[in-house]
């Protein structure tokens, strides 16, 4: 049998392959007849996926994400530091990510309202699926951050979708940081990106207290996930606007990212042993509150800190017990070989396509094990477990290499979203943080 290194390297050229056509697609043409319209992509927009579908029954993805777009960007920039994509390649890649993303602030939704002869092009059948007069006009200015995605030929969406979505922009924001850091920008590229940091930024200082949809697009709340990243961008931000001279704005930003941080404190929940997913706006108790999404905080809002990051032994014990979850609940984990840890969805009672296993929450349990080895004593171990996890992607990848957004929780079988750029872009940050942490 072929080794998991050997397996590894030869996924992670297919994941960087497979991954960049999500990238400025600018050669596919999309056509919702639905709602007639043809979507001709620009370059910078990031699609969830390049796959052309309609709910056929793969679902249609070919959006750009704010999430899933920062997560891809990110991933690019890993590839770029390790010289697996070029660096013109790359940069541009990166450039017009920034224009992209900075053109959007121009979207307006009463326009729409005001001229609203794009209706007539809605077929009957799909009138209940476009967005109420109301919503439309509360998008523009800050409210087009609040976005959950845009076509990715820069229109807005005109579906009625779960809005707002608050963690797009601190998760940009610590995209381009991290960009910023990795390389120097030419002065155009260098004033693009401080345009949109600042904005990004400004937006997640005035919006962390509001509740808003949570990363999987479902439940109203204060979301630990979108709380976590919001305190990391503020916190790196204000490290940037520091050199930047702007001491007073990077003050405020230093302090909102401690109270997010006190704030979180309070997501523990003893009894339990884990730290709650979210907190909702109607003040029910949720069912996810067990969620996968807190592992992703972890790795997404990355830092330094002893609390909420990969070092928190709370943080340990949340994924110890989506461990025990998922490998209860999910059929293909009954009688796992020995050397493969549990495959992980993403909360109790899902019921999304195969309500399965995905690969990114696998994955994130991986990397979070190889992020979390750095300095231990114990770091076999933890390397142990990461390996455990990816030897569970490998037996559910097919000799293709192929990765959709989920496999079946009973069959095992590829389903939801076919080429889910997510899902790449996880298995490439995943193998990052494994080769660095081997490398030391």
């Amino acid at each position: 049998m072929e080794s998991l290194d050997r397996w590894i390297d030869r996924q992670y050229r297919h994941a960087v392959a497979a991954m960049l056509p999500s990238i400025s697609p600018v050669g596919i043409v999309k056509q919702r007849p639905g709602f007639g319209q043809t979507v001709v992509p620009k370059k910078g927009s990031i699609v969830a996926s390049p796959v052309l579908a309609a709910y056929d029954p793969d679902p249609d993805y070919f959006f750009h994400w704010y999430r899933d777009s920062a997560v891809v960007i990110d991933a690019l920039r890993v590839l770029f530091e390790e010289g697996r994509v070029g660096s013109h390649e790359a940069l541009e890649h990166f450039r017009d990510f920034v224009g992209f993303s900075l053109s959007l602030q121009e979207l307006d939704g009463r326009p729409l309202v005001a001229a609203p002869a794009w209706r007539t092009q809605v077929t009957a059948d799909f009138e209940k699926f476009v967005r109420t007069v109301a919503d439309l006009e509360s998008i523009w200015g800050e409210g087009v951050a609040a976005e959950a995605r845009v076509n990715p030929d820069g229109t807005l969406d005109i579906s009625n979708w779960a809005r707002p979505q608050h963690d797009g922009p601190p998760l940009r924001a610590l995209a381009v940081l991290r960009w910023a850091r990795t390389t120097s920008f030419d002065a155009e590229l260098d004033a693009a990106a401080a345009a949109l940091l600042r904005a990004d930024l400004a937006f997640t200082r005035q919006r962390w207290r509001t509740p808003s949809i949570d990363i999987w697009e479902e439940e109203k709340g204060l979301h630990y996930y979108t709380l976590r990243i919001s305190a990391a961008a503020l916190k790196e931000g204000a490290g940037w606007l520091d050199q930047h001279g702007d001491t007073r704005e990077a003050q405020l930003c230093r302090a909102d990212a401690e109270s997010l941080l006190r704030m979180l404190d309070g997501y523990w929940l003893p009894e339990e042993g884990h730290y709650r997913s979210r907190v909702l706006e109607s003040g029910a108790r949720s069912p996810k509150e067990l969620d996968i999404a807190v592992i992703f905080a972890a790795l997404h809002g990355a830092g330094d800190e002893r609390t909420h990051s990969v070092h928190d032994a709370r943080m340990h014990a949340t994924l110890a017990r989506l461990e025990a979850l998922f490998d209860v609940q999910y059929a293909i984990n009954r009688d796992r070989d020995a050397g493969r840890g549990p495959a992980m969805g993403r909360y109790a009672g899902d019921v999304y396509y195969s309500g399965g296993a995905y690969y990114f929450s696998t994955l994130a349990a991986a990397e979070f094990c190889f992020r979390a080895a750095v300095g231990r004593d114990d770091r076999a171990h933890f390397i142990q477990r990461g390996d455990a996890f990816l030897e569970t992607v490998r037996a559910f990848t097919p000799p293709s290499g192929d990765m959709s957004e989920q496999f079946d929780q009973k069959t095992g079988a590829q389903t939801s979203a076919k080429h889910l750029a997510w899902s790449y872009a996880a298995f490439i940050t995943c193998v990052a943080a494994r080769r660095g942490l081997l490398n030391r």
